[in-house]
Formats: C-alpha cells, structure tokens, sequence
C-alpha cells in the first residue's frame, strides 16, 4: 500500500514540477527581453542625444578632467582596438546575438536572464550602429561619448556588455547554470547548500 501512495505522490509531482519550470522560465524570459529593450532603448537614445548636442562641441565636463562627454566615431573594438576590422566585430555581435537568443531556451535563472539581456541590449546597440551608420552598411563607426580619464570613450551599449559579462563571470564562479540549478558534488548533494 506504501509502494502505491508513493508512486502516487511521485506522479502528482511531475505535473508541480514541469509547471513550476514553465514559470520560471517565463519569469526569466520577462526579465531578459525587459532588460536588454531597457540597455537597447537607453544606449539608443543616449548616443541620439549625444550626436545631436555634443558632436563638434568642446567636450562637457562633468567631474573635471576625470569625466567628460564628447563624441568619437569608433571603428574598433573596445579602447578603439582593431579599428581595420569593423566589419567582423560586425559579425561578431551578430554571432553573440544568435547565441543569446539560443540560449534563452534554456534559461530559468534571473540573474543569468539579466546579464544576458545586458549583452542583448548592449550588442543590439553597437550593431544598430555598425549597420545603419556611416560609412558604410555592417562597417559603420560606432558612437562612443562616455570619456574617463586614463580609461576610454564607451557608451552605454558597452556598459551593458560589461555589466552582463561580469555578472556571467560571477554565475559561473558560483556554479550556477542557466535552467538555474546548483552543481552536484559527488554524493549527488549541492555544493551550496548545507552538508
């Protein structure tokens, strides 16, 4: 009769279970389409401003020297690097796009749904303008603003990547993966949970 009821309990839980990963997957999928329109519409209509007020001004202080906003075009990468390849860093944000947009059927864990969606929302926006600005379509210079002194010129597309990024590192570190579950030690127990 044991036998029985536990079987019992044990099928009524499978339907508790595909349900409960059904809403955190939707939950994650909210979160992760919510923050990268946010970093996209953000970076967006910063570097809409910035073109319009501070392309060929005297650059804004806002902090003295250490902070200060002016417009650079970049054909580069990151620190104006590899600024002769511009269109494979073009495809190079397509590829980071599909591969989010894959792995987002996966993904139960806020915290990884918001750190991919900062890179979303961040590649989406130095794309928009490696596509749709001068000089060329996929070879367009991307508008950076943002100068700390010592530092670099970014935007707020590029906050979104590094941001996302190092939230990433941190998930990795902690071992948690995307359909948000803990790694198993060798007894099948969670590292992180108490032994």
């Amino acid at each position: 009769m044991e036998r029985i009821i536990t079987t019992h309990n044990a099928s009524q839980s499978q339907p508790e279970t595909a349900t409960r990963a059904v809403g955190n997957r939707t939950l994650a999928l909210t979160a992760l389409l919510t923050a990268a329109v946010l970093t996209y519409a953000l970076d967006l209509g910063s570097k809409l401003v910035a073109v319009s007020r501070l392309e060929g001004q005297e650059p804004v202080a806002i902090a003295g020297h250490v902070l200060t906003l002016q417009v650079f075009r970049n054909s580069g990468a990151a620190f104006s690097s590899g600024q002769t390849f511009t269109a494979v860093f073009t495809a190079i944000a397509i590829a980071v796009v599909v591969v989010i947009t894959r792995a987002a059927r996966r993904l139960q864990s806020l915290p990884w749904a918001v750190a991919l969606g900062l890179m979303l929302g961040g590649a989406l926006g130095n794309l928009t303008d490696r596509i749709f600005r001068a000089p060329a379509v996929f070879r367009g210079h991307v508008v950076d603003f943002i100068s700390v002194e010592h530092f670099a010129v970014f935007n707020l597309a590029d906050s979104g990547i590094v941001c996302g990024g190092a939230l990433m590192v941190l998930m990795s570190i902690r071992g948690t993966s995307l359909d948000g579950s803990a790694p198993q030690d060798r007894q099948g127990r969670s590292i992180l949970s108490p032994r």
